[in-house]
């Protein structure tokens, strides 16, 4: 970017417009993992609809390339890009909630801490993802699931409209009547189609829920995970439980002699009667008694950051994941093997329950494919340390490679991994993909929109 375009762009916003050479850009270059090192020509801070417009205008005159930043919590890093301009929307982080509607709508840099903290009072959620700082935008554009998703479904199927900047500059609204096709493009099929400055939500009423930890020794993991693929598709959709393989952490709600140890075992999140929250979770000790059991209401805003200590920015981050409609013996032998060897105390692999209300939609409802599916898996490499990137992303594929032919063939389009194949997106959309690119030849026939699990639009006939 020439420094006559920069300054073109400086006097056309609200917002600023950072380059490399401004002390501020390190910062703004920065994102929640650590592993992605880019550096783009420039980070340009959107306050406003209009300036993510503006923006546009000036990145697709100017032929450069162009990233979109909501949260920054991109593990792939597709919220940066090298010489290119990334459209920061952090600054657009706003909640208006309407309680009589039960609904929410929010700024396209909101985080799901802001979206919680605003609906709360008025003892309203909608599902989301398990960290508080997750940006709304990256999470729904690609579905999203997190701790209600059995009760209430994926994050899209709560959105009910959406503001968006297209590759032209305009912005429309998409909803079911207006921008149909756009609409249903945007709940799943990720930041392909444009720039979502605002999302409305459906809101439910969720207040104080029941949490509780149950954890057994790694070496347990074939007995625990078969009691648990049987058991979680039968049980009440108030009850929600991620299985996860985890190095115990040091601190509370965890006894010392457990510090370190590596584990595995369910959390859970049940949304009935608060009274009934020991009965919901009884059926835990059928594997045999856990080695630590944990059980208390919380404010559901308390459930959503309560791993945000143990997983702030600034580590060393790679992910890779895949559906299950079944999880097989096989499948089981594979994640004992690797939770045994779990190469860092924060590597991890959890399963999220997708089934109960999410399967309620329509196979065709949403962009979202794999409505078949019973679980989200994710193995996640993570450590602070740079020198052990390699390790942990060596360990992740390993265990991906030898799990894959265990799963449905395709993921969340979010925890597709940062060098993983084209052909990943197309096996993630199934047979979506080509109506995902018919509607991406409209939106944005340039491609404009390709810093992301991209899906390229169809050639013209």
């Amino acid at each position: 970017m020439d420094s006559t375009t920069l300054e073109a762009m400086r006097a056309s916003l609200r917002g600023p417009v950072i380059s490399p050479q401004d002390p501020e850009y390190r910062k703004a270059r920065t994102v929640y993992n650590a592993m992605i090192d880019r550096w783009p020509a420039a980070v340009v801070r959107c306050s406003d609809a209009a300036d993510v417009m503006a923006a546009v205008d000036f990145v697709r005159g100017e032929g450069l390339e162009l990233a979109v930043r909501g949260g920054g919590h991109s593990a792939a890093g597709l919220c940066l890009v090298d010489d290119g301009v990334t459209l920061d929307l952090s600054p657009m982080r706003w909640v208006h909630v309407d309680p009589a509607a039960r609904t929410a709508r929010v700024g396209g840099g909101t985080t799901l801490g802001d979206l919680d903290h605003a609906a709360h009072p008025f003892g309203l959620a909608t599902p989301s993802g398990i960290l508080s700082t997750t940006g709304v935008g990256g999470l729904t554009l690609g579905g999203g699931h997190g701790h209600l998703t059995r009760r209430y479904g994926l994050t899209v199927d709560n959105l009910i409209a959406a503001d968006v900047v297209l590759a032209d500059g305009s912005s429309v609204t998409a909803d079911e009547t207006e921008n149909a096709d756009l609409f249903w493009a945007l709940r799943g099929g990720g930041g392909n189609f444009g720039i979502v400055t605002s999302f409305s939500f459906r809101m439910h009423p969720v207040d104080t829920v029941g949490v509780a930890i149950t954890l057994w020794p790694v070496d347990r993991v074939p007995e625990v995970l078969t009691w648990y693929r049987d058991f979680l598709p039968q049980a009440p959709e108030d009850l929600n439980g991620f299985f996860a393989a985890l190095t115990v952490p040091p601190g509370p709600p965890f006894p010392e002699e457990i510090h370190g140890h590596k584990m595995c075992g369910v959390i859970w999140c049940w949304t009935g009667a608060p009274d009934a929250l020991e009965s919901a979770v009884a059926a835990a000790a059928e594997p045999g008694p856990p080695a630590f059991r944990f059980a208390t209401p919380m404010p559901y805003p308390a459930l959503q950051t309560m791993f945000d200590a143990l997983l702030p920015a600034g580590l060393q981050w790679y992910w890779r994941g895949n559906f299950f409609d079944r999880i097989t013996d096989d499948a089981i032998g594979v994640h004992a093997k690797y939770t045994e060897s779990l190469p860092t105390d924060l590597s991890t692999m959890h399963l999220y329950p997708v089934d109960g209300a999410a399967h309620r939609a329509g196979p065709d409802d949403t962009a979202w494919a794999y409505r078949d599916a019973v679980w989200s898996g994710v193995i996640a490499g993570i450590d602070p340390d740079p020198d052990r990137a390699g390790a942990i992303r060596e360990w992740c594929v390993d265990y991906w490679e030898e799990l894959h032919p265990h799963s449905m063939g395709g993921t969340y389009v979010n925890f597709i991994g940062a060098d993983e194949p084209q052909d990943r997106v197309r096996a993630t959309y199934r047979d979506h993909y080509d109506r995902l690119a018919a509607v991406k030849r409209a939106y944005d026939p340039a491609n404009l929109f390709h810093t992301n699990q991209n899906i390229e639009p169809v050639a013209l006939a």
